[in-house]
């Protein structure tokens, strides 16, 4: 498309694209932006080195005139949208690129592949904090997930208010609070359990978790119990009927005088289980697979679209794809989440024109995010993330109690065009 368009003539033309998804996963009553600030980072950093270039030339993949365009590339255009942890809806324009084609053509892949991903797993993460109804989840799926993917599913999984993360890079990267514990080859390792409890607790302190389903649970809490005494910060089960055994636990710990032990649980939770564990005496949860996987729903299905194009005279004019069921509306969007006087939301308004989602019944949905090829502070980086942090916890405050029911059913808030 970048070659044709350049042999045309008309690849400087001015055009607006919106990205946005026509429905979201069945049963799925909202959705959460999430990968914002990743691309961004990448977007401040997207440039044709000299390696791909030659791959360009010698698979003979583009002409010379484009290979020159790509040497030269630099994004000159403005992005604007939601800001990263917002609530979205079918047809939210969640982030608005005004560029010359060639430009914003050459962006969707990346895009798309990010805002899709990271999206997908901030929404199952954002279902899993709900059922936990403010019990701490943890993140520990790196290793079901690609190696860079796992960076993103970590980060993604903070931004929907998961408080920790086993992945180390995530940590180093945007300043997320790291955590873990042993697995079972540790226990396995020495000639018993009390050996292996005993190099664990010495190394990490009486504050360390004890994972303790190796062998008989109730002999290991009791064996737990006897080497850390009362400061034993936690023990973890990750196997059989975690509710039976948290309640059975619970009860062991307090009866040997640990009632400041916590317990953890993980082994292959969802929202689902996280919800069914609500009545059991567990203090967290790690969540792995469910979570890296988007729970069922692994992409958001967002879509890039050209929604107004720069004409012949030079004037912006709006276009739509036709095609049956997957037309698009044209025009460049406004969006405002329209509330009621408790506060609570009741539509995801869209419109041309700005002044119809204007006025106090209305939170303003769409902001700057670059401008004339600039990143405004503030959306990448540990900033980025503690930010879409918050606007994700505000964000989600503000709709019915519905998003929290996991049963199927239609989007929490309507999306209305006022103009079309």
């Amino acid at each position: 498309m970048l070659q044709a368009a350049i042999r045309a003539g008309v690849h400087e033309r001015r055009c607006v694209f919106e990205t946005f998804t026509r429905r979201l996963p069945a049963g799925r009553r909202y959705g959460v932006l999430a990968g914002t600030g990743r691309f961004l980072e990448e977007l401040d950093n997207f440039v044709f080195d000299d390696a791909q270039l030659s791959f360009l030339q010698d698979h003979h993949v583009v002409d010379g005139p484009t290979l020159e365009y790509l040497a030269k590339f630099r994004f000159s255009g403005s992005i604007r949208g939601y800001a990263e942890g917002e609530a979205f809806f079918p047809h939210s324009p969640v982030l608005q690129v005004e560029a010359p084609f060639a430009e914003a053509c050459v962006l969707e892949t990346l895009l798309l592949s990010i805002l899709n991903y990271d999206s997908a797993v901030a929404s199952a993460a954002s279902r899993m904090t709900g059922a936990a109804n403010g019990r701490p989840c943890l993140e520990m799926g790196s290793r079901r997930a690609h190696e860079r993917a796992a960076v993103a599913a970590a980060r993604a999984s903070v931004v929907a208010g998961f408080s920790g993360t086993s992945n180390l890079e995530a940590g180093r990267r945007y300043g997320v609070e790291t955590i873990g514990t042993s697995a079972h080859a540790f226990t396995l390792l020495f000639d018993d359990e009390e050996s292996a409890f005993r190099a664990q607790l010495d190394s990490l302190g009486r504050g360390t978790t004890l994972l303790v389903d190796t062998y008989d649970v109730e002999q290991a809490v009791r064996r737990a119990v006897d080497l850390a005494g009362p400061e034993l910060g936690a023990v973890r089960l990750d196997s059989g009927d975690l509710a039976a055994q948290a309640v059975a636990v619970r009860q062991l710990l307090d009866d040997l005088g640990n009632r400041d032990t916590k317990i953890t649980v993980t082994s292959d939770l969802d929202e689902y289980a996280i919800a069914g564990l609500a009545a059991a005496p567990v203090d967290s949860y790690g969540v792995g697979t469910r979570l890296v996987t988007g729970s069922g729903a692994p992409t958001s299905s967002m879509v890039y679209k050209m929604v107004a194009r720069e004409d012949a005279d030079g004037r912006l004019v709006s276009v739509a794809k036709r095609s049956r069921g997957k037309g698009s509306t044209g025009g460049r969007k406004h969006a405002a989440r329209r509330l009621d006087r408790d506060g609570t939301a009741i539509a995801e308004s869209v419109a041309l024109s700005p002044d119809l989602v204007g006025g106090p019944d209305f939170r303003q949905l769409m902001h700057p995010l670059v401008i004339d090829g600039d990143i405004l502070p503030g959306s990448t980086g540990p900033e980025g993330l503690r930010s879409a942090v918050a606007r994700h916890h505000e964000s989600t405050r503000e709709l019915p109690r519905a998003i929290r029911r996991l049963s199927e059913g239609e989007p929490a808030v309507p999306t209305e065009f006022l103009d079309h």
